[in-house]
């Protein structure tokens, strides 16, 4: 099975309007919430010997570990969190990069969290979290 996650979007851009139409469907914050933590549970399993120092992403609350792999000149990536809730921002975040150029990746600001709201329905420790995953899969993109 691999660890990392394919895309289904054909574009960052389309995974990011996906993304808001799917949010969009729910009333409240709490069955977004829900539907988040589902996207989570379905990321591909991630291998026991990356979570660790090497592999985690700092500024995270909960430990969130990430590996990049580059295949035919784009980069896919693989992600994990020990906190059900960020395990699904995880599988967000995934979803828009992972499949991606570098190219891409460095185009696609992380300012869609913010314009979806997810940066304002979560916690503050939380917004800071997924801001330090989307640094660390674009300093991944620049160094491939």
């Amino acid at each position: 099975m691999d660890a990392f996650l394919q895309p289904e979007d054909d574009t960052a851009a389309a995974a990011i309007a996906a993304i808001g139409e799917e949010l969009a469907v729910f009333d409240d914050w709490m069955e977004r919430y829900q539907y988040i933590i589902e996207l989570g549970r379905k990321l591909p399993p991630f291998p026991d010997a990356w979570a660790d120092d090497a592999h985690r992403v700092p500024g995270c609350q909960s430990r969130v570990w990430m590996e990049a792999a580059v295949r035919e000149g784009r980069l896919y990536f693989a992600g994990a969190s020990d906190a059900a809730i960020v395990s699904g921002l995880v599988a967000l975040l995934l979803r828009v990069y992972s499949g991606r150029t570098p190219g891409e990746i460095a185009a696609t600001d992380p300012v869609f969290l913010k314009d979806l709201g997810l940066l304002e329905a979560l916690s503050t420790n939380r917004g800071n979290g997924i801001a330090a995953m989307a640094r660390k899969v674009r300093e991944l993109a620049a160094r491939s």
